[in-house]
């Protein structure tokens, strides 16, 4: 099957070239369309046969990359949008996700690279440069760090009864948490009625389960 190519870069000379590299392929794809900004490229797609591949800059006139990615994505999800630019700051990367793309690459990847991600995407990838995927993990990080933060600050628990929870979780009845806490069983008693009051639960097993599925424990 040959996989229709459509290209938005307002930089004559690097369309160019990249034409040219995918030219290398004839067998493989076919060139259908090159836009020089992101609303040419929504036009395009709203008239034309659709490509299975679109590859994309971010920063362009008119309308960037991201901004025209996230149109065609909500109209046509068929379509596979691999972002191609020189752009690897967390905020850009961050933005092209929500916006539908489905890969991400320097603009300094191999031919052989970008023909693997095209491959790589229409089989269901992600492809991603390297220093994208560290990026992208990191900020994945970041945010499971900060749904972590909210979820506590939501229910009020206090540094002592998340590691009350946390004993609980592993086994620990009210005597061993005493004894590893340092403090008597009456007042981890008073810290269980606590978490129970803040987490809305009756019970251990509720309260450990609320307490994991929020990701406070």
């Amino acid at each position: 099957m040959i996989i229709k190519i459509a290209i938005a870069e307002d930089n004559d000379f690097l369309a160019k070239s990249l034409i040219e590299k995918l030219s290398l392929f004839p067998d493989r794809f076919s060139m259908k369309f090159r836009a020089k900004n992101g609303s040419e490229m929504v036009d395009y797609i709203a008239v034309s046969d659709l490509p299975d591949v679109i590859l994309m800059d971010i920063e362009m006139p008119v309308m960037n990359g991201i901004s025209a990615a996230a149109q065609i994505s909500e109209r046509f999800p068929e379509i596979k949008i691999i972002m191609l630019t020189v752009f690897d700051d967390e905020d850009k990367i961050f933005k092209a996700i929500k916006s539908g793309a489905s890969g991400y690459l320097l603009k300094d990847e191999s031919v052989e690279r970008i023909v693997e991600s095209i491959d790589m995407v229409l089989n269901g990838g992600a492809p991603m440069s390297a220093t994208i995927a560290s990026k992208t993990l990191k900020l994945l990080k970041q945010s499971s760090d900060i749904i972590q933060e909210d979820s506590k600050e939501d229910f009020k628990l206090s540094k002592r009864e998340v590691e009350v929870l946390e004993l609980l979780k592993k086994g620990f009845d009210y005597n061993q948490i005493a004894e590893k806490l340092f403090i008597s069983p009456f007042t981890v008693r008073k810290h269980i009625e606590n978490i129970y009051k803040k987490l809305q639960v009756n019970n251990k097993m509720q309260a450990v389960q609320k307490a994991s599925s929020s990701r406070i424990i």
